[in-house]
């Protein structure tokens, strides 16, 4: 099942069960599938557009709630964080920061990478392995640590 489908089935089922909360946050990221899938390609979006689209609705997200707790709104910061919640049951499974170490380990040593001055070549080969699987904050601090660049 697609990511699309699968929105689509989740939103029927929130709809039907009056998930006001859910159904406008699946609204939105369906909103975002179909501009996606507006923009003249012929062919459907790919599994990394998918990714990349919820990627982007959970910074989105991520930058509201840290807006609104600086304005001091902790009441529209709950549902900022539970619609994140709910946008991240969509990505697939994140993977924790001993398993992107061990990852990051693989690259360096495969590129000789040996400072801060090899971080692009790093960077560009891991995030290409590691899309969808771990944010590239952790990621890039990662980086940073191996290559003593921090």
């Amino acid at each position: 099942m697609t990511l699309t489908e699968k929105i689509n089935e989740d939103l029927k089922t929130a709809m039907k069960a009056g998930d006001a909360l859910r159904r406008d946050t699946l609204r939105s990221l369906r909103a975002g599938i179909i501009e996606l899938e507006k923009r003249g390609l012929e062919r459907g979006i790919t599994p990394d557009e998918e990714i990349a689209l919820l990627n982007s609705a959970i910074k989105r997200r991520k930058e509201t709630i840290e807006q609104l707790a600086n304005a001091n709104r902790p009441e529209v910061v709950e549902q900022e964080k539970k619609e994140l919640a709910i946008v991240q049951e969509y990505l697939p499974a994140q993977m924790d920061e001993a398993e992107v170490a061990a990852t990051i380990e693989k690259v360096v040593s495969s590129t000789g990478a040996a400072g801060p001055a090899d971080f692009g070549k790093v960077m560009g080969l891991v995030m290409k392995e590691l899309k969808g699987k771990a944010e590239g904050a952790v990621i890039q601090r990662i980086v940073k640590e191996k290559l003593g660049g921090a």
